[in-house]
């Protein structure tokens, strides 16, 4: 079974040919308009978005900003998660956090957690633990907000 693994430069242009198609009327695929639906919501990326010379940049931790990719394939990723429940669970802490929170300050809530997982994970060579992550995110879903 293949895994789509897109490059950096192949994510970048996703997001931008997305957001151009968008603001210029055009026609978009559903994953597209997923895309373009979340560019939507973060306004501090659209400078970026629409600056030609953006899927060269480089986001470092040391120079401040968010890596707007990266940010908005997590948003994607956590999506299609929460649309096929998998890891098991996920849809039902999301309902737990939208007690308490919006969408994407909940959507904000999981990807803190999967970064945490997928750091663990690389740091020591060993699978995402599913339980970990849901235990997270659940420990976010239970403290008052």
């Amino acid at each position: 079974m293949a895994i789509f693994n897109p490059s950096k430069d192949q994510v970048r242009s996703f997001f931008t040919d997305a957001w151009r198609k968008r603001r210029a009327g055009g026609v978009l695929t559903p994953l597209e308009t997923m895309a373009a639906d979340l560019i939507a919501q973060h306004p501090e990326y659209h400078t970026d978005l629409e600056d030609p010379d953006a899927s060269q940049r480089e986001y470092t931790v040391e120079g401040g900003r968010t890596n707007p990719f990266l940010h908005l394939s997590m948003h994607l990723a956590i999506q299609e998660q929460l649309s096929i429940d998998h890891p098991p669970g996920i849809r039902a802490v999301w309902e737990q956090l939208l007690r308490s929170r919006d969408e994407h300050e909940a959507a904000h809530v999981i990807m803190e957690a999967l970064g945490e997982v997928v750091w663990e994970a690389q740091r020591l060579g060993k699978p995402l633990d599913s339980d970990h992550y849901l235990d997270l995110i659940r420990r976010q879903a239970t403290h008052d907000h």
